[in-house]
């Protein structure tokens, strides 16, 4: 197993589910002086199924993880959540970030594999919404918030004839209107992040995909708002639903990630 760790997987939880990105970049090279060996390598041979994919995530320097998901949900029968979800919540410099990491990593423009393997509206959306450059002002204007929540949900309901309309809202208004909007359409018609959880824990069984990209994505960001969102629409915290539907190692990764080991 890893060196030093014997072969006990909950020192590996016990470390690294601990430590920020910074002491975990420190922790790499350290390992790499003593040993000559990388060690999200090392971890990955040495670990299995949710369990590897978590601790590999969260190993990685963040725009490369957000690079390995965005590739991951391509090659994954085209999860655009993946896509929505990071143009939705980085800034225009963050996301320019991932998409220089996923060409880094793949010799190909993020871009050009979205526009590969989507088609029609859709691929107009994800290839607006990975190029977005958008405006970092913090104005909101409210009736338009409200107006523009209206069109999205009409774009829901018949995307043939809003399609565009939708596409354009969501590719060009700032991070700050868009959430404004957001609300909006949360307030009207019902909708948020913490939903994504909530699918991913409750329908068809557990999609750990999607359970681990929000947990080890946004831990060192806003889980914990996330957490809070969860408990209020669910009456049940993150945690306990995460314990529930888990097991093993990765239930115990996850729940150190959530600051609630048991």
């Amino acid at each position: 197993c890893v060196a030093g760790w014997g072969t006990d997987e909950k020192a590996i939880v016990s470390v690294l589910g601990h430590r920020t990105a910074a002491q975990r970049k420190q922790i790499k090279q350290a390992f790499w002086d003593r040993y000559q060996e990388d060690l999200i390598k090392r971890l990955e041979s040495e670990l299995t199924g949710d369990f590897e994919k978590a601790v590999y995530r969260w190993m990685l320097d963040a725009d490369d993880r957000d690079a390995v998901l965005a590739n991951v949900a391509m090659r994954k029968s085209l999860d655009y959540h993946v896509i929505v979800e990071f143009s939705s919540v980085y800034s225009a410099d963050e996301l320019l970030n991932v998409r220089k990491a996923y060409h880094a990593r793949y010799k190909k423009s993020l871009e050009e594999d979205l526009a590969t393997n989507a088609s029609g509206n859709a691929r107009k959306l994800l290839v607006g919404l990975a190029t977005a450059y958008r405006y970092e002002g913090t104005e909101i204007n409210a009736a338009l918030a409200k107006k523009e929540a209206d069109i999205l949900h009409d774009a829901v309901k018949d995307s043939e004839s809003h399609g565009e309309e939708f596409i354009r809202i969501v590719t060009t208004r700032s991070k700050t209107q868009l959430l404004a909007t957001f609300n909006a359409y949360r307030q009207l018609y019902g909708n948020s992040i913490t939903k994504i959880l909530r699918n991913a824990i409750q329908k068809r069984g557990t999609d750990e995909d999607a359970l681990t990209r929000v947990i080890v994505t946004r831990a060192e960001k806003d889980l914990k708002h996330i957490k809070e969102e969860y408990y209020k629409r669910n009456s049940v915290s993150l945690s306990q639903a995460v314990a529930k539907e888990t097991s093993g190692d990765y239930k115990s990764f996850l729940l150190a990630l959530l600051g609630d080991e048991k």
